[in-house]
């Protein structure tokens, strides 16, 4: 059973959306302040985070700055901010998907589906699962990069840029090819999104050089991962 940690200062909307995902078969913790949602996220390890964005004292895009510290688990926002740059920072401080109030709790609950089959999913062991790259490892199984031997702590779509562009090693991979591969559609204006998945996944690699230098920019174009 997946265990989900919802976020929120509203006490009505995080009842309400407790009881329907707790109706749907998720096991579901909720804190109604930011500073105990952080603590509940240490503690619990949620498979999945709901977080509201505007929230006193501590608004949700720093929630989520200080979970991603300690967390890989994928963070979906809920908010009334539908802006492009509102989703773009958003992306920028580590969220998974963003949901525009009102919504359905039926979407709701398919967004939380889709993002734990990606990171829940376990495919069967075998030597495919293990990529290496000099000091870089890919382990598809347990859905992590690991930099000699530290966990980089990937957020769900970073790890998925990274892999994609791994197993097309010295290729040129263009915005639309790894557009549709993240989102499974890709229109032109999808180009910002993509370079700011990109952008979070090469400031989780900037510890090192040599990491930080495996993703090139092929200008106006897309990215090469740089396989020696």
């Amino acid at each position: 059973m997946a265990e989900l940690l919802l976020i929120d200062d509203d006490i009505e909307v995080l009842e309400l959306n407790k009881k329907y995902l707790t109706g749907e078969g998720f096991l579901v913790t909720t804190a109604s302040s930011p500073q105990k949602g952080i603590e509940l996220a240490k503690k619990r390890m949620p498979d999945c985070i709901v977080l509201d964005i505007m929230m006193p004292k501590m608004n949700g895009f720093e929630v989520c700055s200080e979970i991603r510290k300690f967390s890989s688990a994928p963070i979906i926002f809920l908010t009334g901010k539908g802006s492009e740059d509102d989703k773009i920072d958003g992306l920028m401080r580590g969220a998974d998907d963003y949901i525009v109030k009102p919504y359905s709790l039926r979407e709701l609950k398919v967004r939380i589906d889709v993002l734990l089959r990606r990171t829940l999913h376990q495919p069967a062991q075998s030597a495919d699962n293990i990529l290496a790259f000099r000091d870089l490892t890919i382990d598809r199984l347990a859905h992590k990069a690991f930099f000699r031997g530290e966990d980089l702590l990937l957020a769900n779509r970073e790890y998925e840029v990274l892999l994609y562009l791994a197993t097309h090693p010295n290729e040129e991979v263009t915005f639309a090819e790894l557009g549709t591969a993240l989102f499974g559609t890709y229109q032109e204006n999808d180009r910002r999104v993509v370079m700011v998945n990109v952008s979070r996944l090469r400031k989780k690699m900037s510890c090192d050089p040599t990491l930080e230098n495996m993703i090139e920019t092929v200008w106006s174009k897309g990215y090469r991962f740089i396989k020696k």
